[in-house]
């Protein structure tokens, strides 16, 4: 018993130093984008933005149809859009382009 609570108190703590990147990288692949894109926007992002900015973005996985494998892009910046941030947009939309041309 005593060595599951102190399992259980380890992954509580590990899960609470989850770094903003990792959590927009969860929250960007969890809204429906590929793997890949995810982590590639969410390292370019996570220079560019305030905390505030990347928990808004990283809420995004909740608005998603978990029956959908992947999100357009398109699709995707329309949610973005509906944030009304002008530089989340900015930085989002820079970010996917460039990450779709890697």
């Amino acid at each position: 018993m005593k060595y599951l609570t102190l399992s259980v108190l380890a992954a509580l703590t590990l899960a609470g130093c989850a770094t903003p990147e990792t959590r927009l990288r969860t929250g960007l692949h969890n809204a429906g984008l590929s793997e890949a894109m995810s982590a590639c926007m969410a390292e370019r992002m996570v220079d560019r933005l305030s905390l505030v900015q990347l928990r808004r973005l990283s809420a995004l996985g909740s608005l998603k149809d978990k029956r959908i494998a992947d999100l357009s892009l398109d699709q995707f910046l329309r949610k973005v859009r509906a944030l009304k941030d002008p530089e989340i947009l900015a930085v989002s939309t820079s970010s996917a382009a460039l990450c779709a041309l890697r």
